[in-house]
């Protein structure tokens, strides 16, 4: 079984999110900056075996996609074309990054940390994957 791999697509960075071999609990990986993205994933699952990305697809709340959807389409496109026997699955993300602030307070994290962006992608890339793992079962 190989893991599921989660992306939280930004302009500037993209949050990371893996589950472990067997799939049942996600982990945050990391935050890359958005345009070595393809790069890292490439380093990645020559080293890992990755059964599926879930990418999450910003929803406003009338349930139309959201503006940066436009900037997602096109990287979808070099995804399949770079890992074209990887399926990729789309996940709602709204209020993740909502979650993901609510998270680092509930952690105790302090003012600073909470400022580091690159810290709440990662954790909504967490949060798309965990919600992936809940529909799943």
């Amino acid at each position: 079984m190989g893991r599921i791999l989660a992306i939280d697509f930004g302009a500037k960075r993209t949050g990371i999110a893996v589950t472990d071999e067997l799939q049942i609990i996600a982990s945050g990986l990391t935050t890359v900056a958005t345009s070595t993205l393809l790069a890292f994933l490439k380093d990645y699952v020559s080293k890992e075996q990755v059964e599926l990305f879930v990418v999450g697809k910003p929803k406003q709340m009338n349930n139309q996609d959201s503006e940066s959807e436009v900037l997602i389409l096109p990287f979808l496109d070099k995804l399949k074309a770079t890992f074209p026997k990887i399926p990729i699955e789309r996940v709602d993300e709204r209020f993740t990054s909502k979650m993901a602030f609510q998270t680092m307070l509930d952690s105790g994290l302090s003012k600073k940390q909470r400022r580091n962006k690159a810290l709440v992608d990662e954790i909504s890339a967490t949060i798309i994957l965990q919600s992936y793992l809940s529909l799943k079962n």
